[in-house]
């Protein structure tokens, strides 16, 4: 969180303070890269946090087990390479594409969809095809979040006592809603029509997603 708000935040301010747009072609570049490295990462550990609550309210006893050091380091280094993976790979393919649209970016911080806005009729589709593949695969891990808090919300209603009750789902809820959040927007801001698109509405979408 810290990591992808102090990616696009303080460069904002700063344009903000100086009355400025201005951001280097390769300041962009190491803002789209550094965005997409927390926020993949950001949304994998989420997974993997939706995991280790099922296991903490599902099968307990074998919390120790399933959800050992050994365990959490590999699955945490598997969020972060996969996370500078998808960076890498979304970062070389967009700056690849040439621009003939100007070099203006409708946005407060360099974003991927506000770029391809910028680039040549047929050279985009690249990219595009690349972003429908990561939002498969984030389709993917948000159909494993949705089934283990499934298998929660049916483990919690059998237990007996309200104050089983409220500690399950004081753990659970926080996550859901920055869950829900995260992935409703960022959905909306990469796979929206165009024929919906304006500059006010992407703003938003784009705060909801990336600072909220």
């Amino acid at each position: 969180d810290l990591g992808s708000i102090s990616t696009t935040v303080p460069k904002s301010m700063a344009n903000s303070l100086w009355d400025t747009r201005a951001i280097s072609y390769s300041g962009c570049a190491a803002q789209i890269f550094s965005f997409f490295f927390f926020i993949s990462a950001e949304y994998y550990l989420l997974t993997v946090m939706a995991y280790d609550r099922y296991v903490a309210i599902c099968r307990p006893l074998h919390y120790g087990t399933l959800m050992g050091s050994t365990a959490c380091v590999k699955m945490a280094a598997v969020a972060w390479v996969s996370g500078f993976l998808h960076a890498l790979l979304h970062t070389a393919n967009t700056f690849s594409i040439p621009l003939c649209q100007g070099n203006t970016v409708d946005q407060f911080f360099c974003e991927i969809p506000q770029i391809l806005k910028l680039s040549c009729s047929d050279s985009y589709l690249g990219e595009v095809g690349l972003l429908v593949v990561s939002v498969c695969l984030s389709f993917g891990c948000f159909i494993f979040i949705v089934l283990s808090y499934m298998q929660i919300f049916t483990a919690v209603l059998r237990i007996p006592s309200e104050q089983g009750w409220h500690k399950a789902f004081s753990m659970c809820l926080p996550h859901l809603a920055v869950v829900s959040l995260f992935i409703s927007t960022g959905f909306f801001a990469y796979l929206k029509p165009p024929s919906i698109s304006s500059p006010a509405l992407d703003l938003v979408v784009a705060v909801l997603y990336s600072v909220v």
